[in-house]
């Protein structure tokens, strides 16, 4: 079964895919955020594409593990998926995953505008890593 985590922003929502055996994931693409209706339409054809069979949704905590307004968003987000899917939605930690994208991207020399459009598809790879990474055998 494959797992398509998201990222979520307010401007652009990073996309990320496990493969069929739920071991590696895969930076996939971002989505712009508005219009809602694009982003839903977009996300939908990424679900059957990859013939998903849960979503992933990264959930923002502050670093003392408590929530913040970004949570609240979040679960609006997570509530709409629901309403568009019938495939289980979960919420993952995604502490430092941002940070940790554009260290990687930065070692690897992509600058500017081009890390621009890969931290956010980069940071759900890492999310939906450390989900595949921590699930038994």
């Amino acid at each position: 079964m494959r797992i398509l985590a998201l990222d979520h922003g307010t401007v652009r929502i990073g996309v990320a895919v496990s493969d069929e055996l739920g071991m590696i994931a895969r930076p996939l693409e971002f989505i712009p955020a508005e219009p809602p209706a694009g982003f839903l339409n977009r996300l939908k054809q990424l679900v059957a594409e990859h013939e998903v069979g849960r979503i992933l949704v990264g959930m923002p905590r502050n670093m003392d593990g408590s929530y913040g307004p970004a949570a609240e968003k979040v679960r609006e987000f997570v509530c709409l998926l629901g309403e568009t899917f019938s495939i289980p939605i979960q919420t993952w930690d995604e502490r430092l995953t941002s940070v940790q994208a554009h260290r990687m991207l930065r070692e690897a020399s992509v600058k500017g505008a081009k890390q621009r459009k890969k931290v956010d598809q980069m940071a759900a790879a890492i999310l939906l890593q450390s989900y595949l990474d921590a699930q038994p055998g």
